[in-house]
């Protein structure tokens, strides 16, 4: 059913994408204060955020009439959760130890273009021109901005190394995002995100236990400050906004958006962590955001 537009809901999305852009530089901004690593600190975000997610499974199941979960569907949801959020998430914690805030979310804002790639490949879905033209731009946009930062940030020997940490966040999330769209009409979007986060969250601390050694580690307040408003902040509450902005307007309405998240991001980074802003990064990131927006307004043409 086609969902209008409204206020409240607009806010709500646009509130939560804002919310979500903050990881990047809460992110940046632990690595440069505590000196941890990626694993560290991802962990402690899971850690936060578990208990919320727990909650949520809990009284979920208890909901009368719920349809029972089948052994296809439970492998299913582990696999999104550890090879698509789990894998992902780990990606772009070591890519922001090498690139940029704004760079990590450009790159990042690719996964819809791969979702239309993947849905092609894997399920055949046919890409219209409409498609195609949003790809160019998308991947253009991209090549702009990529080749700005690497004019500025020419004295940082993991440059490329970060980019691919990135880029394969971007190819693996996307994965989770087709995975999602196949499984949340058969067992329910609150459920399945509670039940993927959870498979992603073991994962998570099985890496970190296995790489590890929690008796010689010193969680700082600093440290466990980060973690939990990474959490909390910048997963928790914006996950609940968007999914409760998704019930008031729609999901292709809260899609487009969510564009905001890269303009978000770069304007934060340059405010708080003194990122420059240069001319191919604006040109480059208004190219990405056209080619979303038309990807977004596709879908919703295709849904009227």
């Amino acid at each position: 059913m086609k969902k209008h537009l409204n206020l409240a809901g607009f806010v709500i999305a646009l509130c939560g994408a804002i919310l979500f852009s903050t990881k990047a530089i809460f992110v940046k901004l632990a690595f440069h204060s505590t000196h941890t690593d990626a694993v560290t600190l991802l962990s402690l975000r899971m850690l936060f955020s578990l208990p919320f997610y727990v909650c949520i499974a809990f009284f979920v199941s208890r909901r009368e009439g719920v349809v029972s979960i089948s052994p296809k569907q439970w492998f299913l949801i582990a696999l999104m959760g550890i090879f698509g959020y789990y894998v992902s998430s780990l990606f772009d914690f070591i890519g922001l130890q090498y690139v940029s805030a704004g760079l990590e979310r450009l790159i990042l804002f690719l996964y819809p273009t791969f979702s239309v790639l993947l849905n092609s490949f894997m399920f055949k879905a046919k890409i219209n021109k409409i498609q195609f033209i949003a790809l160019l731009l998308t991947y253009l946009g991209i090549g702009l901005a990529y080749y700005g930062e690497f004019r500025v940030d020419t004295s940082n020997p993991n440059f490329f190394f970060g980019s691919l940490m990135v880029f394969l966040c971007s190819i693996t999330y996307s994965f989770y995002l087709v995975g999602t769209g196949r499984l949340v009409n058969k067992v329910g979007a609150t459920r399945y995100t509670a039940y993927a986060m959870l498979f992603a969250t073991f994962g998570i601390f099985l890496h970190f236990i296995i790489t590890k050694s929690i008796t010689q580690f010193v969680f700082t307040p600093m440290l466990i400050s980060y973690g939990a408003v990474l959490a909390v902040v910048a997963t928790v509450i914006p996950s609940f906004m968007i999914s409760n902005a998704m019930k008031k307007i729609g999901s292709n309405n809260v899609s487009i958006i969510t564009s905001i998240g890269p303009v978000s991001t770069i304007i934060q980074a340059h405010y708080i962590l003194g990122e420059k802003i240069f001319t191919e990064q604006i040109i480059g990131t208004i190219l990405v955001v056209i080619g979303v927006l038309l990807i977004g307004w596709r879908q919703t043409a295709n849904n009227n």
